[in-house]
């Protein structure tokens, strides 16, 4: 027997069927059906199709800054504090595969005012790994020349996209992943090959 409340399981249900259908492929009877509901016994619970929508991104943006903010003031050295935020960043990804593809797949189907909360905090991720790069710069780890914004970027897109590939249960965890990441992304950027 689950421990979970309804609502759990519906906001489990709909990451589900958002991450493998997508939001708008996915109705209410669908969430329902596979909920073994009726239709209309959902609304006992949500309010909308949309409310589920940006619980999820809402919940997934906050795992992230549990996990990411926390590095902004660690006591490591540049180059430490990019493979821990890439490790941290892949393990919300790795354990939490479906919401994560929500997030980063379905954000854009939210309403003005969700949208602008997402994208606000994803600025927030983005000036978090731009920091870090300067800050490997600034202590002579990192290249003089490189580009911030772009360098930024590629790490991100590096983690970002990981859900489109990641399948539990293979031979590479969260810190597998970000090592091998780290590894050869690192190697290009450092003032000096190790």
């Amino acid at each position: 027997m689950s421990t979970k409340s309804r609502r759990e399981q519906i906001h489990d249900v709909a990451s589900q069927l958002f991450s493998e259908r997508g939001y708008h492929a996915t109705s209410m009877r669908d969430l329902a059906s596979q909920l073994g509901m009726q239709g209309g016994s959902l609304y006992a619970h949500i309010s909308s199709k949309e409310e589920l929508l940006v619980e999820i991104v809402d919940q997934a943006a906050r795992q992230f800054d549990d996990a990411l903010m926390p590095l902004k003031d660690a006591d490591m050295g540049p180059e430490d504090k990019l493979r821990e935020a890439m490790r941290r960043h892949l393990e919300v990804v790795t354990h939490n595969l479906e919401s994560a593809t929500v997030f980063f797949h379905e954000w854009k189907h939210l309403s003005p005012d969700a949208y602008k909360k997402v994208t606000d905090w994803r600025d927030t991720i983005d000036r978090l790994y731009r920091e870090l790069v300067q800050e490997g710069i600034r202590k002579g780890v990192l290249r003089a020349d490189l580009d911030v914004k772009m360098t930024a970027y590629l790490l991100l897109s590096a983690v970002n996209w990981t859900y489109t590939w990641y399948r539990p249960g293979g031979t590479l965890d969260a810190t597998s992943i970000a090592n091998h990441f780290a590894d050869m992304l690192l190697v290009g950027l450092r003032t000096e090959p190790r």
